[in-house]
């Protein structure tokens, strides 16, 4: 009987939301820098694009070259490339050849997580998380009025008090929604870190599968876990976007 077996789903469970919880800081952070770099206006070949007399080219190699910023540039390609391939590709690629060469620490988190399975994964979903992210923060920033911005120069803000204390917690607020919903797919994306032997829900299904032979009942199981983590978090972030969107009603 599946029940015999509900200390590999409990184990499970702890795992799944380690690796949740860890893939939305890390992720967070991560795709915070990537929004801030594709919105990144340094262009180091600036003088390129100005002729002779000191006018703007219009067109031509030297106007491409002056235009280019190697920074969004950087941070548009990982993100359409993490965006454009499966994440099944980017787990196997980081657990097989990023992590093939690395030693790490084996040992068992909270007595059930094996670390060195547990750490590719972690860096997997952030990786791929991040790529969406990014794009969420980036238009949260950018619906902020652009005259928010030259005021807070005119009181004498630098550009990093403006992004923390004025743009990112309207932007934040904005994109809520969103995020929330991204936060409430990476629980359920972590699911796929089972195929590199990671302990969570569904490595406890497969478990039970091969003991009993029987795969029903730990699939029902598994899908009633999944709905009792996603569902109140779900709830839970809709509670704090209608107290941050109290002081926009009039």
């Amino acid at each position: 009987m599946t029940w015999d077996y509900r200390q590999l789903f409990i184990d499970g469970l702890v795992c799944t939301v380690s690796l949740s919880a860890l893939t939305v800081i890390f992720g967070f952070i991560l795709a915070l820098l990537l929004a801030v770099m594709r919105l990144s206006k340094w262009q180091p070949f600036g003088f390129l694009a100005l002729d002779k007399h000191g006018h703007l080219r219009e067109d031509g190699f030297l106007a491409a070259l002056g235009r280019f910023n190697p920074v969004s540039f950087i941070a548009s390609v990982y993100v359409e490339l993490f965006r454009a391939t499966p994440m099944l590709v980017q787990l196997f690629i980081i657990y097989y050849v990023v992590f093939a060469n690395i030693d790490i620490p084996s040992f068992k988190l909270f007595g059930t997580i094996r670390f060195e399975r547990f750490v590719p994964g972690v860096v997997a979903l952030s990786l791929n998380s991040a790529a969406y992210l990014s794009e969420i923060i980036r238009s949260g920033i950018q619906s902020i009025d652009g005259g928010q911005t030259e005021a807070a120069r005119s009181l004498g803000l630098t550009q990093a008090q403006n992004m923390r204390f004025i743009i990112l917690p309207q932007a934040i607020k904005n994109i809520l929604p969103a995020i929330a919903n991204e936060f409430v797919t990476i629980i359920k994306e972590s699911s796929i870190c089972y195929t590199i032997g990671v302990g969570e829900i569904m490595y406890a299904v497969t478990s039970i599968k091969g003991a009993t032979f029987r795969i029903a009942e730990p699939l029902v199981v598994a899908t009633a876990v999944y709905f009792c983590l996603t569902f109140p978090t779900s709830k839970i972030i809709e509670h704090f976007e209608r107290k941050m969107s109290v002081g926009d009603k009039r």
